[in-house]
């Protein structure tokens, strides 16, 4: 799995006012670690982000395909 940063940066711009902090938090992980990811494409394929984003998404009714691509 990889995120798809664009995606997710849009969704955190929409859902969240552009607040990783807020974002970071309602999945369950360190702002610091998500603003790592998404600003690194390298750190990209990260199980532990994707897993707790397919959460979040199964919660809120998204789409997970939409913000990680699946290899």
């Amino acid at each position: 799995m990889k995120v798809n940063i664009e995606a997710v940066k849009q969704l955190i711009l929409e859902r969240f006012r552009n607040n990783i902090s807020w974002f970071a938090e309602s999945i369950g992980m360190d702002a610091t670690y998500v603003s790592t990811i998404l600003n690194n494409p390298k750190k990209s394929k990260s199980d532990k982000f994707c897993n707790l984003l397919i959460r979040y998404c199964e919660l809120n009714e998204l789409d997970f395909r939409n913000y990680i691509f699946l290899e």
